[in-house]
């Protein structure tokens, strides 16, 4: 479909409006009620070189590819998962399908963790996300005694083995308390040393303010940015994610601040609910919502006898009303066929349709497209990464389907990746290599 040659025109190609760069007034004015724009976009050795509404102008003697008004998405971002677990599930299944149990399956299988493991899985994972078409990771790596070492040294050969492909970033992750300990000070080190960003899971406990004025102490200090796991749960008392927004408020933290999950507000009273996403918008926090995992893990019940019950609400956080609060909103795909969620397979695509069915993002669409691109890149600070624009590289998706209904409706599996201009040949890698 895309000619062998360094300059070339994608003749009625429908984008997203939303991940354009500079959009011009005329494009966006003939964007559809999916807020899709047709238009013709050329390529010149591998940067996107000029955009313009379809027909517009007359198209240079070049070699021109007529998509017909099929879509192009700009690469995905995916800015919240945990490569060190995935592709565990084999061994170590979630039996009951609780929050309870997923930590426990976990920890028996980290005591088997070896370096050759590790990398191997988490390559895994890469190779998945490259040839879904994603450009950018973060991902959050269990940082607790030996696994400050062992995760982290894979993590930093994968990245530098990666660098040509993927924008890879890493996240301590450990409990709050575990900042107040010595060994807590040798994985700030680490992060430090690794040019990572300070994570941490928050959980309701008497000393949390404690806890909470030590890890920004040491994020002002050491100039690192905070990434949090807060809330993944379905209690109104878990209040993390307030308490964290005015930490930042109280110490005026300037860096970069991401809060994932954030459950708990779907059920708390109103009046909580807006105090908190007040102090969040004043904060200037972004939110991650993981609707696959949170779907999967939150609201588990069993009856007397240990029968499965219905859940009753579906896991995930308030999208809506932090977007209309004017706050930051990105979707992730967390954990991949580990114990805290038995599926996936790091599809940027699969995030955004599942967000799109669980959180109602239809009826209007409106920008939703952002958060699995344009957001997420913003919040790993990648101006140029997860939109489209003359300047920009050519990076980005072809899909068969013409409309959004079409791209949701089906798997497309038969996506083109392009990379730099060029189509991506990689295939999904084989299970078998991770035996």
């Amino acid at each position: 479909m895309i000619p062998n040659t360094s300059c070339y025109w994608l003749k009625n190609v429908r984008v997203p409006v939303c991940v354009l760069t500079d959009v011009d007034g005329a494009i966006a004015a003939s964007a559809n009620t999916d807020g899709m724009a047709l238009v013709d976009i050329k390529i010149t050795s591998g940067i996107i070189n000029q955009i313009a509404i379809a027909e517009s102008i007359e198209l240079e003697n070049i070699p021109t590819v007529d998509l017909q008004g099929k879509q192009i998405w700009p690469c995905f971002v995916d800015v919240h998962t945990h490569l060190d677990k995935g592709h565990i599930w084999e061994r170590s299944p979630n039996i009951k399908g609780t929050f309870e149990d997923a930590l426990t399956a976990t920890f028996k299988d980290e005591e088997t963790w070896t370096t050759e493991d590790i990398y191997r899985r988490m390559e895994f994972g890469l190779k998945c996300s490259y040839v879904h078409g994603t450009k950018a990771i973060r991902t959050h790596l269990d940082s607790a005694g030996r696994l400050i070492d062992i995760n982290w040294d894979v993590f930093n050969t994968l990245k530098k083995e990666w660098q040509d492909r993927l924008i890879l970033q890493g996240v301590s992750l450990a409990t709050l308390d575990y900042y107040l300990t010595a060994e807590g000070e040798k994985l700030v080190n680490k992060v430090v040393d690794s040019g990572g960003i300070l994570g941490s899971v928050a959980y309701i406990n008497p000393d949390l303010d404690q806890q909470i004025e030590r890890i920004f102490a040491i994020a002002k200090d050491r100039s690192l940015n905070l990434d949090f796991h807060v809330d993944e749960n379905g209690e109104a008392e878990s209040i993390c994610l307030s308490k964290i927004a005015e930490a930042a408020l109280k110490y005026q933290f300037q860096g970069k601040i991401i809060c994932g999950h954030c459950c708990s507000l779907a059920v708390q009273p109103e009046d909580i609910v807006q105090k908190t996403l007040e102090l969040v918008k004043a904060a200037n926090i972004g939110i991650v919502s993981l609707p696959m995992c949170n779907l999967y893990l939150q609201d588990r019940q069993y009856d007397q006898s240990q029968h499965p019950k219905t859940p009753r609400w579906r896991g995930t956080t308030l999208v809506h009303e932090l977007k209309q609060a004017g706050i930051s909103v990105a979707f992730a795909s967390d954990n991949c066929r580990d114990p805290f969620y038995g599926f996936g397979d790091h599809d940027g695509l699969e995030v955004f349709k599942m967000a799109v069915r669980i959180c109602h993002l239809d009826r209007p669409f409106q920008d939703w497209l952002s958060t699995v691109t344009t957001i997420p890149a913003d919040f790993m600070g990648l101006p140029d990464t997860g939109r489209l624009g003359v300047g920009l590289p050519a990076d980005f998706i072809i899909f068969q389907g013409r409309y959004l209904s079409e791209i949701l409706s089906r798997c497309q599996s038969d996506r083109i990746v392009i990379r730099n201009g060029k189509i991506l040949e990689e295939k999904l890698p084989d299970y078998a290599e991770l035996d």
